[in-house]
């Protein structure tokens, strides 16, 4: 069983400490066992000051890091020195030393800023909450910070934005851990999304629309319905009975990107669910999806998360076996 650890600092945020134990405790076998345990730690094993009005118990102090395959760090209100100066307290960064060379590291929301002060960040792509963004690239300069995504996956190493992007995440690692048909059970069982649309940019404060102004989100349920079909701009803005300009804008208000890319991230989406759940050919699974040609879905998934179709397939379908 894989093992989670999350660090509980002072002035943490309840709702994401909790994202940990809810996502991966939701996460079963085909036979029900559970795939994951959550041990939730403070740096010396005392009950930990909430963020609310609260104080939080825990049952385990730091040293427990030094026995989990996965540590999650959830964002705190009172990380002080960290967010103002990029340092480490000694009593955090002893906590740290705790844990073993290639343990999964997770951070959520501001537990970014922890990442980058205990140098793993250096030189690596990473996000955090947007409002928070410029400081974190103030402070660590060698980041490369996003503040546009949900969450950055950088193989050992992942980032999150704020609050509910800490289940997007979470949700991810259940997936690329054991498939999408496990993180979706997850997903209903949570009753969250297996997947959310764009980046925080759909969240930033813009100015509000005006009432009369349509959306998309009918138009980009007709076209999921249709992703195996030659979709254009032009029919996208047909359907939505505007102009390409005005469903381009459109699309960047509410999913922050364009509709081009919001469409090929969903063919993206359904060529690996087809990869994990089917034994068809992979011109069957790209026709399916919408990309035509095997040689097409080839380039966008490499280019999308780094591997081949066979490669995703048999490293889906081994992760299936495991938890069978």
């Amino acid at each position: 069983m894989h093992r989670v650890g999350v660090l509980a600092l002072d002035g943490v945020v309840p709702f994401e400490l909790g994202i940990p134990a809810r996502i991966f405790g939701a996460a079963r076998s085909a036979t029900g066992e559970p795939l994951y345990s959550v041990i939730t730690c403070s740096l010396d094993g005392r009950t930990v000051r909430a963020e609310a009005d609260y104080d939080i118990a825990v049952a385990e102090d730091a040293s427990v890091l030094a026995s989990v395959d996965t540590v999650v760090i959830p964002p705190s209100h009172a990380l002080g020195a960290i967010r103002e100066h990029g340092q480490l307290p000694d009593e955090l960064r002893e906590a740290l030393e705790h844990i073993r060379p290639g343990t999964r590291m997770v951070a959520i929301c501001t537990g970014t800023f922890v990442l980058a002060a205990a140098g793993l960040l250096d030189h690596r792509p990473a996000t955090t909450h947007w409002r928070e963004a410029a400081q974190l690239q103030r402070l660590f300069t060698t980041v490369r910070v996003d503040p546009n995504v949900l969450f950055v996956d950088d193989g050992d190493v992942l980032t999150s934005a704020g609050v509910a992007a800490g289940v997007d995440v979470c949700v991810h690692i259940v997936r690329r851990d054991h498939g999408s048909a496990v993180a979706n059970d997850v997903a209903r069982s949570c009753v969250v999304p297996p997947w959310r649309d764009g980046g925080q940019a759909q969240f930033i404060c813009q100015p509000v629309p005006e009432p009369s102004t349509g959306g998309t989100a009918a138009t980009r349920a007709w076209a999921l319905e249709r992703l195996d079909e030659p979709l254009t701009l032009a029919a996208l803005a047909a359907h939505a009975r505007v102009s390409v300009r005005t469903l381009t804008r459109r699309f960047r208000d509410e999913v922050g990107m364009s509709p081009g890319q919001w469409l090929a991230g969903q063919r993206i989406e359904r060529a690996r669910h087809l990869l994990e759940t089917t034994d068809w050919p992979i011109d069957l699974v790209a026709h399916h999806a919408g990309f035509g040609t095997g040689t097409s879905l080839r380039q966008h998934l490499h280019s999308a998360v780094g591997v081949s179709p066979q490669a995703y397939r048999r490293t889906f379908r081994s992760a299936a076996a495991l938890t069978a």
